[in-house]
């Protein structure tokens, strides 16, 4: 099990000015870090790797689409535009040491059809799918997507969904993420629904239902926990939680006031995480 903080709190975009943050998570405990791939190149992230790397973090990283870059789209060019997307995600992910990209890259966060997603729009969507993901393989990174709720995303929801996305793809450095806070909304239990991506697991968020500090709402982390236990799962258990302190993205998911101070977050986050997973 590795524990690993979502710098999301903090900024969109890691620079060097955001070295302390990550030093004082190292002397917290935590193993690692995750990373928003929005902007930057190449040069900008192996810097961040290097760092990363002499101080013995871990990183896992977010990935996005545009929605003229929705690889479920029956628009054909900005299915291309989606992949050429992913690869450029996957090239600075490998510049950093990424392990697992995870994020809604199935499809384009918070765009809607105003229908139900359709069998075109799936098969789509895997398509460029499995193409990432065998660009992924030249650098050792899994795809990890993310069913997002309702109120969110169109095209996966559950865990069920997900498992049928991944199963459709058919590849190795394609698996699924569970987020407690999307589950929290769409699934009916939390140790029901980890059980049922479990094949495919490869990365967890740990989030409360109003993304402040995990263990202060009302997500059931006791069956997150007791689900995960079961399952053996050993990989990283991520923690994610929002601020204001980037409008534009704050407004982009919809953020409108801090949930938790972001001391509390990542000290209890922490904690809750090392407790959950020993019982």
């Amino acid at each position: 099990m590795k524990i690993g903080m979502n710098m999301l709190l903090w900024t969109n975009h890691v620079t060097e000015e955001h070295f302390g943050i990550i030093d004082t998570l190292k002397e917290t405990g935590f193993n690692g870090i995750e990373l928003f791939l929005g902007e930057g190149d190449e040069s900008h992230y192996t810097k961040l790797g290097n760092h990363f790397t002499d101080i013995g973090m871990g990183v896992t990283a977010v990935g996005s689409l545009s929605p003229e870059q929705n690889i479920a789209s029956e628009n054909k060019d900005y299915r291309e535009a989606g992949l050429e997307r992913l690869k450029w995600t996957i090239d600075v992910a490998a510049a950093a040491n990424v392990e697992v990209i995870c994020g809604p890259f199935h499809s384009t966060f918070a765009f809607f059809t105003r229908k139900p997603p359709t069998m075109d729009e799936k098969k789509w969507s895997a398509e460029m799918l499995r193409k990432a993901a065998e660009y992924a393989s030249g650098s050792n990174i899994i795809l990890a997507p993310e069913a997002v709720n309702r109120f969110e995303c169109y095209l996966y929801n559950t865990m069920q969904d997900l498992k049928t996305m991944v199963e459709l793809v058919d590849h190795p450095n394609l698996g699924a993420m569970y987020d407690t806070h999307h589950s929290n909304i769409e699934e009916k239990n939390q140790e029901q629904a980890i059980k049922t991506i479990a094949p495919y697991l490869k990365h967890v968020h740990i989030s409360e239902n109003d993304r402040g500090t995990p263990g202060s709402g009302q997500v059931d982390f006791n069956s997150a926990f007791k689900g995960l236990r079961d399952i053996d799962y050993d990989g990283w258990l991520t923690i994610e939680a929002f601020s204001t302190v980037i409008p534009e993205f704050a407004n982009a998911i919809n953020v409108w006031r801090d949930y938790s101070p972001s001391e509390e977050i990542y000290t209890k986050g922490f904690q809750l995480i090392k407790e959950g997973m020993k019982k």
